[in-house]
This record gives C-alpha cells, structure tokens and sequence, in this order.
C-alpha cells in the first residue's frame, strides 16, 4: 500500500458512449488534488466500435467478448502508452453487463495484460468488490467529485451532472471533510444520455453524434413518448441507483417511427427530463449543478435544464475543470485510493452497505493482489 504522498496517476476511461477512450493524469494522495497534468484521447474507429456493440450485455462468457476485450486492451495500450511517469494507472475497462442485483457487474479488458506492457502497476476491477457487498458498483466517480468540490473552494451544496452515455447526478457538500461521511455525498444514475441519441445518429446519418444539439433543434418532441419514458418506475426508486446502457432500450425504439429531427429532439427531451426527475431526491437544492461529459456540448439540453431549475447550469470549465477528462481523472484519483486502501464508494453513492474500498492491483511480473476492504461505519457527524 501507498503511504501518504503525493503521486501522479493516470486514469483511462472508456465509457458507454462506446465512442473512444479517454485518458488523464493528476498528482494526488487520493484525498486533495495536487495537479492536472496531461490528457488525451484515442476516438474508436468504427469497425472497432461494431465489435464492442456486438458484445454489449454478454457476459465472460459471451461470443463476442474475448473480440471486444481485444479491442479495449489494444486501444488503451496505444493511448496509455504515450504518457511517461506515471506511478500508477487506473483502468475502468468497458462496461459490456451491469447487472448489480443479478449476474453482476462486467468490464472487458485485462489489466494485468496492461501492466505487462506498460510497465506501471495498474488498478483495475473497481466495481465487483461493491458488487459482491451488496452495492450498485455504480456511479464511481462521485469520490472524485467531492475532490472537486473542495478543490474549486466550494463552501456551499453543489451538483455535478456527468451527460455521458448514461446520466448520473452527485450532490456534494464539500463542508463534509470525507467523501464516505454520511452527509458527504448522494449519487445516482438519472437516466438515459448521450447513448440513445449517439445510436440514433450512426444508425440513421451514420455520424458519431448530434453536433452542438443540431439536428434535435430543428425537431419537434414527441409529447407520448415522453410521457412513457416518464412513467417508468426508475425515477421513482429511491437512490442510490444505478443502470445498463440499454436498461430503456424501450426509448430508441419508441421515436422508431419519428423524421430524424423530431426522434434527436424527442430523445434530448428525455436526458432533460430524467435528470430533472433526479433533483426530486434532493433535500437540499445545490448552489450550482456543474456538467461533465459529453452532453454538457448540447445547447438544447443546456437549456432545457437552466430554464427548469432555480440555480446555475454550467459547464464544469467555468469553474477550471475539464468535462471532457474528469471522468479519466476520476479513476486516476481512485486508483490511488485503491492503492492507499482507502474506500472508494459509500452507502450514499452506491448504496453498500459500508464505506468499501475495491479493486485488483496488477503490477508487472504477474504480481496481482485483490483488495475489497469495507470501513467501519462512521458516527453521523454532530449537527
């Protein structure tokens, strides 16, 4: 295990957008936020992009895994490659089934592979140790978000909103010293995001994404679909929660018989209304909600969401962070949590039972240690 020091980490981040990887360094201790160093990022070609779709909700044991599998680990030792002096590297993999209550959790990829090659131990595996002690394994990165918080010099409740393949909101009161405190943190899962409408957009125009919210700007939403999409009983389910990439698969193939425009407006409607659904588990309302991802670039969304809610919707680069990296970043911090044994998901972001920190640790030579470590309970903090 890491003693308290300072290290630079590089996190890589593959998300459900299935659209490439992403990868960032940071200097941390796993607690404060030393500094940002590099980023970059590898876009996944599209004969790539196929044979990671085609192996969506298998298992290990699928037909089509150990072809996905291949693809992540060659496109993650490509990226990660070009970096130099990192101590550690916190590798996410693809998340191919999630299926907490069930079958688990599954992200392709090997990261001991990486650690041969790269040769710099690798942190990996973060999910199934909250899994297996009864947690969702997700979302993961709200830890990292409390980081933020205390590192912008929030002094008041704030959210962040990732618009990633998948929606997930994080209510941070960065007055809590700790992230595992129990009033530090609630995490969720909001609903569909960018993955419906990215599908949409390759398989009718055959482009990766609706550029600057376009082509939804020129449609019209369907007021019947929505209003299915709405009466699922997900967003009435108490957090923390969390979903698959294609848990409303119903969704995409509802705007099946809508123009092009008018399924892209219907399908942005939906990320708005699902992550404004998600701001009625909020006690308090936060100072300012900061969006991360992808669909932080989609004015419509913007403003659905500015013009339903009593406080500021910003992109998170007006309060100096990068919402395309944070997510890789993310798992850089972790990785370092991981590595100093500190907990990495709590009660009120994945709903575990108590504080776990999780994950393997591969390191070079064929070295792999598996920590799963739960915290004890903490003392609710005095009022």
């Amino acid at each position: 295990m890491l003693k308290s020091a300072e290290i630079w980490a590089l996190g890589a981040m593959s998300g459900t957008s299935l659209d490439g990887v992403d990868a960032a360094m940071i200097r941390t201790d796993g607690v404060t936020i030393a500094a940002f160093g590099d980023s970059d990022y590898l876009p996944r070609s599209p004969a790539d992009r196929a044979t990671v779709a085609r192996a969506l909700g298998q298992w290990p044991d699928g037909p089509d895994v150990a072809a996905a599998a291949e693809v992540v680990e060659t496109e993650h030792t490509r990226l990660l490659g070009r970096f130099s002096g990192a101590e550690v590297i916190g590798f996410h993999g693809q998340t191919l089934a999630h299926d907490p209550r069930g079958r688990g959790t599954h992200q392709a990829g090997d990261g001991q592979l990486l650690a041969e090659l790269l040769g710099v131990p690798v942190v990996w595996d973060f999910r199934s140790a909250d899994v297996q002690l009864g947690g969702q394994g997700a979302p993961l990165a709200p830890f990292y978000h409390h980081a933020c918080a205390r590192h912008i010099g929030a002094r008041r409740p704030l959210a962040f909103l990732n618009l990633g393949g998948v929606g997930n909101l994080t209510w941070v009161d960065p007055t809590v010293e700790r992230p595992e405190d129990a009033r530090a943190l609630l995490a969720f899962d909001t609903g569909p995001a960018n993955a419906p409408l990215d599908d949409l957009m390759q398989q009718r125009l055959g482009q990766d994404c609706d550029r600057g919210g376009a082509l939804a700007a020129a449609g019209a939403p369907d007021a019947d679909v929505l209003e299915r999409f709405l009466g699922s009983s997900y967003f009435l389910k108490i957090p923390p929660k969390s979903l698959d990439r294609n848990d409303f698969a119903q969704l995409s193939r509802d705007v099946d018989a809508l123009s092009d425009a008018d399924a892209a407006a219907t399908l942005s409607h939906a990320i708005a209304l699902s992550v404004l659904a998600g701001f009625d588990h909020f006690d308090r309302l936060p100072q300012q909600v900061l969006v991360t991802g992808g669909g932080r670039h989609n004015p419509l969304i913007m403003d659905l969401l500015a013009d339903h809610l009593s406080c500021p919707v910003l992109p998170v680069e007006d309060v100096g962070l990068d919402g395309d990296m944070l997510e890789a970043q993310a798992f850089a911090f972790l990785a370092v949590r991981v590595m100093r044994g500190l907990p990495t998901s709590c009660p009120k972001t994945t709903g575990v039972g108590a504080a776990v920190g999780g994950g393997t640790i591969s390191r070079p030579g064929g070295i792999a240690s598996i920590v799963a470590t739960p915290q004890p309970p903490q003392a609710p903090a005095p009022e």
